[in-house]
């Protein structure tokens, strides 16, 4: 009897070991005593987010392509807008890490809120005021000072409180003495590519907009170039917003823009 019990107990005893080795070593996915290999997960795709002003819309799509293809697992999405309203979305808590405004005003009231990352700024491009009418107009203009308020029914203009075309333009007709006269003429447009839209479709006959909207354009003609003079200069910084997720990535974003192959996409659709 005795023998018997030591037998059972031998027997439950060779059973838990067996359990326990088991449960603990390592096997393979066939049920060999070996360790499994660990793979590493591929990186995660970065998804980066740009706001940037209506007039880059040309020049960035056509970057987005070769970027992303030279900078494996980072994707470019695009929010186009006027840059007083990209700024506004990102204080109220837009999702954003790259901005890139057409105006160093909106960018100034940014830094001035502690909206984007201290060293990060940099002025990328520049760009030039234009005087435009459709392609089939008969204007003889030559000049912002040959604009005749009397003879124009319709000008198409961008929203000076927060589209920079547009403070740029008030501030060419004041200099000019031609915006209180302009008055009841002004189609406001919410973004430079809506005052282009605005002159392509003969909504208006004459707009302003930056030669690099006018030069992507086949259904307008630019029929003058405003003097610099007349204005705050136009240039176009970027920086890597504050709250963004992604600064390493949306620091390189900004590097490539400054870079020689940036340089040559902007040059390409008619910056500076």
């Amino acid at each position: 009897m005795k023998r018997f019990l030591l037998m059972v107990l031998f027997a439950v005893l060779s059973i838990m070991l067996v359990g326990c080795s088991d449960s603990t070593g390592p096997k393979k996915t066939d049920g060999t005593d070996q360790e499994t290999p660990v793979v590493d997960k591929p990186a995660e795709e970065v998804e980066l987010l740009i706001s940037a002003a209506a007039s880059l819309t040309d020049a960035l799509e056509d970057l987005k392509a070769t970027y992303e293809e030279e900078h494996e697992g980072v994707k470019l999405t695009y929010n186009f807008g006027s840059s007083g309203k990209l700024a506004t979305n990102i204080e109220n808590g837009a999702p954003s890490d790259v901005f890139l405004s057409a105006s160093s005003k909106d960018m100034n009231d940014m830094e001035e809120k502690g909206l984007i990352r201290d060293g990060t700024r940099k002025d990328f491009t520049s760009n030039v005021l234009v005087l435009i009418a459709h392609k089939d107009s008969n204007s003889t203009i030559d000049s912002f000072k040959a604009i005749d308020p009397e003879k124009v029914d319709h000008f198409a203009v961008g929203e000076p409180e927060s589209v920079p075309v547009g403070r740029y333009t008030k501030e060419t007709f004041e200099n000019l003495n031609l915006w209180e006269p302009l008055q009841n003429k002004l189609v406001m447009g919410s973004d430079v590519r809506q005052v282009l839209t605005h002159v392509e479709m003969g909504n208006a006959d004459l707009g302003i907009v930056y030669s690099s909207d006018a030069f992507v354009s086949d259904d307008v003609k630019v029929l003058a170039e405003s003097n610099p003079e007349w204005h705050a200069p136009i240039v176009y910084p970027g920086a890597v917003v504050e709250a963004s997720k992604h600064r390493e990535a949306a620091q390189n974003f900004l590097d490539y823009l400054t870079s020689d192959a940036g340089k040559e996409v902007l040059q390409k659709f008619g910056f500076k």
